[in-house]
C-alpha cells in the first residue's frame, strides 16, 4: 500500500509565508508519536513540511507540501496516529493548544532544527485575524482558524507547513500562513471542515 498525503484545499497567498516553530522548546522524545517530517524534492528545490499519521497509510498535510512515499507505516509505541475531530467541533478562542515542528527557530533565515519542536499556541477570534492587513485579503472563517496571541513571541513559521494544532489529543487545525516576519497571529486551516472529504478519500483507498 501507498503512505498517501492528502492535501488540504489551500493555498499561501501572496506575502504570506508557511509555517516554524519560534518561542518553543524541544518535544519530549516519542511524546508525539503522530508526527511526520516530510522533504520533498521539486524540480531540484527542496521543501521541508510537518505532517501528521491519521491512518497507518495516510499522512495529513497542507496543499502545498505535495508529494507521496511508496511505503506503510509500521505502529509502535514509538509511530501512532491521532485522532480526528467531530464534524461539529469547534475550538473556541483563548483555547491552549500545541504546535511542533522541524521548521525555522529564528525569522526570517534562522537555522532548521534538527530535533521537533513545539510550542503552545492560544486561540484567537476570527476578528483578530480579519484586522491585520497582509491576513485580512484571504482570511476564511469558515475554513480558517486565528491562532497566536500578537502579545506573545510564541508563532509557528517556515518550515512547520502541514503540522498539527493539537487541541486535547485531537487535532483540529494545519500549520498554513501568516505574516512574513513570523509574528502572530497565524492562520490555521480547520480539520472539521475538510473531515468528510478526508474520510471518503481513506475510505476510497482502502
Amino acid at each position: 500500500m501507498h503512505l498517501l498525503l492528502l492535501l488540504l484545499a489551500f493555498f499561501l497567498p501572496p506575502k504570506t509565508k508557511a509555517g516554524e516553530i519560534i518561542g518553543g522548546h524541544e518535544a519530549k522524545p516519542h511524546s508525539r508519536p503522530y508526527m511526520a517530517y516530510l522533504r520533498i524534492l521539486d524540480q531540484g528545490s527542496q521543501q521541508r513540511c510537518g505532517g501528521f499519521l491519521i491512518r497507518e497509510d495516510f499522512v495529513l498535510t497542507a496543499a502545498h507540501c505535495q508529494g507521496r512515499l511508496k511505503t506503510k507505516a509500521k505502529l509502535n509505541p514509538a509511530v501512532q496516529t491521532i485522532k480526528l475531530p467531530r464534524s461539529k467541533d469547534k475550538v473556541m478562542s483563548g483555547k491552549v493548544c500545541h504546535v511542533a515542528g522541524w521548521g525555522r527557530m529564528v525569522p526570517p533565515k534562522g537555522r532548521f532544527s534538527n530535533t521537533l519542536q513545539e510550542v503552545k499556541m492560544r486561540v484567537q477570534k476570527d476578528r483578530v485575524c480579519e484586522l491585520e492587513k497582509v491576513l485580512s485579503k484571504y482570511y476564511n472563517s469558515t475554513i480558517e482558524m486565528c491562532v497566536g496571541d500578537p502579545k506573545e513571541k510564541c508563532s509557528s513559521f517556515q518550515g512547520d507547513s502541514g503540522g498539527p494544532l493539537v487541541c486535547n489529543n485531537v487535532v483540529q487545525g494545519i500549520v498554513s500562513y501568516g505574516k512574513s516576519n513570523g509574528t502572530p497571529p497565524r492562520v490555521y486551516t480547520k480539520v472539521s471542515s475538510f473531515l468528510r472529504w478526508i474520510k471518503e478519500t481513506m475510505k476510497s483507498h482502502q
